[in-house]
């Protein structure tokens, strides 16, 4: 029995080592029919080589990497094992081949309901629900059995105790694995996305300062050529349209100078309420022009360092692509909340526009990379650097047609 345990573990462990050899550098290229594929993989190995108890009965952890599929991914991922374990286990043939087809059946119907508050949970919370349901599954499993069997007798008892036990013990240890993997690559993207921004604040600090000199000449000497009465209108106008690209080369040096080193005259230790306050303040009125309603609170006592001008502009930013992405569809609300949870500043930001899909999520904060037709990027890549900078985090939950929610969490 121990033998053929640790060979049905290591058959649980494939499509994780797989992962981890193949894929974990490479999170983005990875396609989730791949995974699917290696779980159906094991479950075969599972109900080929069952785990044999010496007073006759039989099991397997076919179920493992059902219960994990469908937690993880839902009704779409796990529609193709439950269709290869009923080929499969039809194929085997023998005694109590109707009701494996009816158990895993109930187990497709439930389990996935269970998908979408899962992936909402932390990494400890998933381990432990994914224990439980286990659990629970197994447990319904028995007494079915127990039905079918008539009798509970010690040798039923043992089994159960068997069963309950691997079960419980095989699915916490691959869920570990799991969590730890998902840890491995989420840190992995905030290391490069930290260097991304480092590397963005000393190019636009070293730069910025450069091209504000020759900029700030060339605007005054066009400004004093509009005002010369020997030029024709046209030479005017040409003129007027020089100084507006000025104007405008202005500013993007203004939001690449955002992206150097906070300014120690512009640090202050707060709770964020004034910053808040005034950058809703200053929002009203553009929201307003596009039929979008403004609902802010504020319950937060918790203080932080940070520079004033980066914050607002971040939260500026973050509000004005809210806004803009609920104007197409003829307006909206966004809601603000800023509070505090575990000695953390709390700001949740969302909108009720077009939002985003996956793809677009993950991209967010990279330079040149907008979801907007002439946008450059600059305004989210200033945000999260901002954030970055008081060593916060930035998350993203969005839904395509029915709005985005940034939920930004600031350590004290």
């Amino acid at each position: 029995m121990f033998e053929t345990l640790l060979l049905n573990f290591l058959f649980l462990l494939f499509p994780v080592l797989i992962f981890l050899i193949f894929f974990e550098n490479r999170a983005h290229s990875y396609n989730s029919k791949i995974l699917v594929l290696l779980s159906a993989v094991t479950m075969i190995l599972c109900i080929a080589k069952p785990i044999k108890l010496e007073i006759g009965f039989i099991f397997d952890l076919r179920y493992i990497p059902f219960i994990i599929v469908a937690l993880f991914g839902g009704y779409a991922n796990v529609l193709p094992l439950y269709v290869v374990l009923n080929i499969y286990r039809f194929y085997l043939g023998g005694g109590g081949t109707v009701q494996s087809f009816l158990f895993s059946t109930a187990v497709l119907i439930i389990v996935p309901i269970l998908s979408k508050r899962f992936l909402k949970l932390n990494s400890k919370r998933r381990i432990i629900s994914a224990t439980v349901v286990s659990f629970v599954t197994m447990s319904a499993y028995l007494v079915i059995l127990g039905f079918i069997v008539g009798t509970l007798d010690r040798n039923f008892w043992i089994l159960a105790l068997n069963v309950l036990t691997t079960c419980v013990g095989v699915m916490s240890i691959i869920m570990i694995l799991i969590e730890q993997i998902l840890t491995n690559i989420k840190n992995r993207e905030r290391i490069l996305q930290s260097e991304r921004l480092n590397v963005v604040s000393e190019l636009a600090a070293s730069v910025s300062h450069e091209i504000r000199n020759p900029l700030t000449v060339t605007s005054g000497f066009l400004q004093l050529l509009y005002k010369s009465k020997t030029i024709t209108p046209e030479e005017k106008s040409f003129v007027e349209l020089s100084l507006q690209e000025l104007n405008r080369a202005e500013r993007i040096v203004s939001d690449y100078l955002l992206f150097a080193k906070p300014q120690s005259e512009n640090m202050v230790y707060s709770n964020m309420k004034a910053e808040s306050e005034y950058t809703k303040n200053i929002i009203t009125a553009y929201a307003s022009i596009h039929k979008v309603e403004v609902k802010f609170s504020f319950n937060n006592s918790l203080n932080k360092h940070y520079d004033r001008n980066q914050i607002q502009q971040c939260l500026i930013n973050l509000y004005k692509n809210g806004i803009e992405a609920m104007k197409d569809k003829g307006g909206g609300t966004l809601f603000i909340d800023i509070s505090e949870s575990k000695q953390n500043i709390i700001i949740s930001i969302r909108d009720t526009g077009i939002g985003m899909t996956k793809e677009e999520i993950s991209r967010l904060g990279k330079p040149y990379y907008s979801t907007k037709e002439e946008g450059t990027g600059l305004g989210m890549l200033m945000a999260y650097s901002s954030i970055n900078k008081v060593k916060g985090n930035i998350e993203v939950d969005s839904v395509k047609g029915k709005g985005t929610t940034f939920l930004i969490t600031i350590p004290t």
